[in-house]
């Protein structure tokens, strides 16, 4: 990929159905897949990992992104509690990070989702905890739950944003997450994702075909190092962080791609 500015497909009404269509039928194939094996008591941490690479990767096929990994690939297994903090501008930045980083990632759901047929459930199933952003209550408790994953061996990806920024410009900052990282000790992991906005811009259903996103692995923070009082220094340093990644120049990245999958990185 040299340039986040390359020409892409504006995708036709008939495209966009396509995508649509399969994006249901994709996903709907891997909720029944786990669910039946939830159901058999055959559901096990690392398949819900697998399913949910091979959902993210034909995600990404249907609208042919191309994705370019820069950064050091953080080491998952060395016993620490590790979040990843992600710049959200889009409904592919999920599939964008599963399909890229290793461990047992699981985002940060809105409790509405739970409420989707046969996709709830899954997340369910699949250990994805959620948050109720409307009652203050309930969130304190999702993120004690939360915490329990994350002590589990779970790998949790928030957006500190709180929701999907319309313009691929970072928004203010939630403190959930951070309160969150301070209470476990846990290796923030900031991971910028840049392009990605175009693909299906927020509260839109314009759709681009063929563009390029770069997806950016930032220097690790140990918010062990810090204190509750030095909570916004914890947040201003992440934002920092997001957003140099964010500003760095293009890069030309060697094609280091799977051929079935048109992912670089």
């Amino acid at each position: 990929m040299s340039s986040l500015h390359s020409i892409s497909e504006s995708a036709t009404l008939a495209r966009r159905l396509g995508v649509i269509s399969g994006t249901v039928l994709v996903t709907a194939w891997f909720c029944c897949l786990i669910l039946i094996r939830a159901a058999c008591g055959r559901l096990r941490r690392g398949q819900v990992d697998e399913y949910a690479r091979q959902w993210s990767r034909l995600l990404l096929r249907l609208v042919r992104m191309r994705l370019d990994v820069q950064g050091g690939l953080p080491d998952f297994n060395d016993g620490r509690r590790y979040i990843i903090l992600c710049n959200h501008s889009s409904h592919y930045d999920i599939p964008a990070t599963f399909a890229s980083l290793p461990g047992s990632i699981r985002m940060l759901a809105k409790k509405e989702l739970f409420a989707i047929p046969l996709f709830g459930a899954a997340l369910r199933s699949g250990e994805f905890p959620s948050i109720d952003r409307r009652n203050h209550q309930q969130a304190v408790k999702d993120l004690q739950q939360a915490q329990r994953m994350l002590e589990s061996g779970i790998v949790l990806w928030a957006a500190p944003e709180g929701t999907r920024s319309p313009d691929g410009q970072l928004q203010p900052f939630k403190k959930g997450c951070f309160h969150l990282a301070l209470e476990t000790n846990a290796v923030i992991v900031p991971l910028a994702i840049r392009g990605i906005h175009a693909v299906l811009p927020a509260r839109s259903w314009r759709m681009n075909l063929g563009l390029p996103v770069e997806l950016r692995v930032g220097e690790p923070l140990d918010a062990s190092r810090y204190s509750v009082e030095q909570l916004p220094e914890l947040m201003n340093e992440t934002r920092a962080r997001l957003q140099a990644m964010l500003d760095q120049p293009v890069e030309q990245a060697q094609d280091m791609a799977d051929p079935q999958l048109g992912l670089a990185g």
